[in-house]
């Protein structure tokens, strides 16, 4: 869990057991004999560091404000003792707390961000001449504990009540608020009162601690829509201009996965405290490889660090493995240590609208051998997965900066709070353990259809804005081609046994799927009552069965228009 929870996942270090050695090759166009070409300009690889601080932890006892607070105070040492720059957030209670306010003021400022952490405790929601509607002074629960549980007025209340006590305190208002999910309403209000320039919100997650944030751009950072905090938006007079960074670091080829076929995701991230993935040397090693060395066009981005309730205790052998190697990194120049507000304030300088991104993992280990390619750009995310030789789109979700969130004009009453986006493949909702959705990469081997079968792809970032992969076949011998821009996606293929190529769109028996109409060009879909489509600039639609789509390549081309 990306919270407090005391069962934490089985290991993955059976898995993980060794460093994975990442070779990532420039895409050639298929003739090795030719140089590869030089960027004028390496995109940065950009960590946060960010703590966040809670004053009170109800769940476990032996948890109390002195384990909390001592664990910031370890926190900050080791930062202090790597020389690595990074951000504490402070939620309310912690900020009106004498100790915090003294520790944080003594942090040399040219190293330390202190900006607010956005859930509600007790201690604001009566500040601001509310009741507590709350079980204890802190409530993880979304109606209660998130800005999403109060209605647009009360939201801007607790907001101000907020910002004049930080600024008492400290003498400024906070550049970076922070927070599991935070409603539209609220970042925007406080970029214009109050002029923050960045935020950050939870990865990617189905159900966890009752938090589902589903389909969104992945990792790295957008603008948000006006009318959707967790939704990025396509214009700049419909964005908000605070860029928000996904935290914690998830599994590129992993996370997406973990719990497939039940009703919640386990974790498999960056946090120190897992033993699989944070706490893990080994695991460590390969992310950190990925992260410096996998092709990410603009920038690549992640976070690290740890809210306190989670105690030194558990956290301290992760802090231990990852900070010596963010400092080599750091040294050796293949990595920028920056706090969160220099992160926003440099996204801004540089991109009027959310730039396409991307992160790439070409090499596992294990005897999955697994890789996966990810796309996002303001319009869409899409997602490639090798496995046992087969490629497949594991996941595509557009974005639409019109659809309002739940939460835009009112309090959310569940304890659950779910964000998403708009569905075209997705891969783990659509599956169950047994059947596993996706749109897969086939041919006609004489009277059957069999999946295609390759070997590595190719992976070039070289064109501003444009994404290459090249993936040479086996089974039939040849090349796929698959070319992503900020608007859409378009696959080709190339040999003499690949004419009878397609892909093939399945899901799971049993699973409620949006599709309402397939047509020779168009699949229309209606989820959540929003309605929208995926559009062929080339290529055509046939069913095979009635849980099947064919998309069939006119003149060997498919091009989706994903914008």
């Amino acid at each position: 869990m990306n919270k407090l929870q005391y069962h934490l996942p089985k290991s993955w270090t059976g898995w993980l057991g060794g460093m994975i050695c990442l070779a990532f090759i420039s895409c050639s166009g298929g003739k090795t004999n030719q140089p590869e070409p030089e960027k004028a300009t390496p995109s940065p690889r950009i960590v946060n560091i960010i703590n966040f601080i809670r004053q009170c932890e109800p769940r476990i006892d032996w948890i109390t404000p002195e384990v909390l607070f001592q664990t910031v105070v370890s926190q900050a040492e080791i930062m202090k003792q790597y020389n690595l720059r990074g951000t504490f957030l402070l939620q309310y209670d912690a900020l009106i707390d004498p100790r915090y306010q003294e520790l944080l003021k003594s942090l040399p400022a040219s190293q330390f961000e202190i900006g607010a952490w956005w859930e509600i405790p007790q201690p604001l929601v009566e500040k601001a001449g509310y009741v507590w509607r709350g079980r204890y002074p802190w409530d993880w629960e979304a109606h209660v504990g998130f800005s999403t549980g109060y209605t647009p007025e009360e939201r801007e209340k607790l907001t101000d009540t907020y910002m004049a006590d930080f600024k008492a305190i400290f003498g400024y208002y906070p550049k970076s608020v922070g927070s599991w999910f935070i409603d539209e309403h609220t970042l925007n209000y406080m970029y214009e009162k109050y002029g923050i320039v960045a935020s950050c919100n939870c990865k990617d997650q189905i159900g966890t601690d009752g938090y589902t944030l589903w389909g969104g751009y992945w990792n790295q950072g957008y603008y948000p829509s006006k009318k959707n905090a967790y939704m990025p938006a396509q214009n700049p007079e419909n964005q908000i201009p605070v860029p928000i960074f996904r935290m914690l670091g998830s599994d590129p080829i992993y996370q997406y996965d973990n719990g497939l076929g039940e009703d919640v995701q386990r974790v498999v991230s960056l946090e120190p405290v897992y033993k699989g993935g944070g706490g893990n040397p080994e695991w460590c090693n390969w992310y950190y490889s990925a992260f410096v060395e996998g092709p990410a066009m603009a920038y690549g981005y992640t976070q690290t660090g740890q809210e306190n309730s989670f105690t030194w205790l558990r956290m301290e052998q992760g802090f231990k493995i990852q900070l010596p190697l963010i400092a080599r990194l750091l040294e050796e120049k293949k990595i920028e240590v920056r706090t969160l507000g220099e992160t926003g304030e440099w996204f801004r300088k540089k991109y009027p609208v959310t730039p396409p991104t991307s992160v790439t993992v070409l090499k596992d280990h294990t005897p999955k051998n697994l890789k996966t390619v990810w796309f996002n750009s303001r319009y869409y995310r899409a997602n490639l997965l090798w496995e046992a030789g087969t490629l497949r789109f594991r996941d595509i979700h557009l974005f639409d900066e019109n659809v309002e969130s739940d939460y835009l004009t009112q309090k959310g009453t569940s304890t659950q709070c779910v964000y998403y986006t708009l569905p075209v493949v997705d891969g783990f909702q659509w599956s169950t353990a047994g059947q596993i959705a996706g749109l897969r990469f086939k041919w006609m081997d004489k009277d059957s259809v069999s999946d295609i079968i390759g070997g590595d792809p190719v992976v070039d970032d070289q064109e501003e804005g444009i994404l290459k992969v090249t993936w040479p076949t086996t089974q039939p011998a040849g090349e796929i081609f698959l070319r992503f821009d900020e608007e859409g996606l378009t696959v080709t293929a190339k040999g003499r046994h690949l004419r009878d190529w397609f892909l093939e769109f399945s899901h799971a028996d049993g699973k409620e799927i949006p599709i309402t109409e397939t047509g020779s060009d168009e699949i229309r879909y209606n989820y959540k009552g929003h309605k929208y489509l995926l559009k062929l600039g080339s290529g055509r639609l046939t069913s095979s069965s009635p849980d099947k789509i064919l998309f069939q390549p006119v003149r060997g081309k498919i091009e989706m228009a994903l914008k």
